[in-house]
């Protein structure tokens, strides 16, 4: 009788989709094996990461855009309908097992994810 191998875990595209959810899984996925090995994976998380410290920064920048009527207030929503239209690209690109690189944070995380 032929054995059969068991995979356990999740595969590194469903892995490097779940980083997006917050920052929290992608640090999860940095240090724990097998993920931090697979350079996909580590690219995912630390965009992910990244992506968390630019909404950050735009919520801070928000809360001073809201006491500028009209124009503050436009251009917050197209900040957070921005940032909503990047993060839903970056789930739906890494669950495919592809990478969507984000100006700038894109490069920084290929550099720290080592490909």
């Amino acid at each position: 009788m032929p054995e059969e191998t068991v995979q356990t875990g999740l595969s590194d595209s469903a892995a490097s989709g779940l980083a997006y959810l917050t920052f929290i899984p992608a640090i999860v996925f940095l240090a724990v094996p097998p993920y931090n090995q697979s350079a996909n994976v580590r690219f995912h998380s630390w965009q992910s990461i990244f992506l968390s410290i630019a909404a950050i920064a735009a919520s801070i920048l928000h809360i001073f855009l809201v006491f500028i009527p009209i124009i503050g207030w436009i251009i917050s929503l197209l900040i957070s309908l921005t940032f909503l239209v990047v993060w839903l690209l970056c789930i739906l690109k890494a669950f495919n097992g592809q990478r969507f690189m984000v100006p700038v944070l894109g490069a920084l995380a290929a550099k720290q994810a080592g490909g």
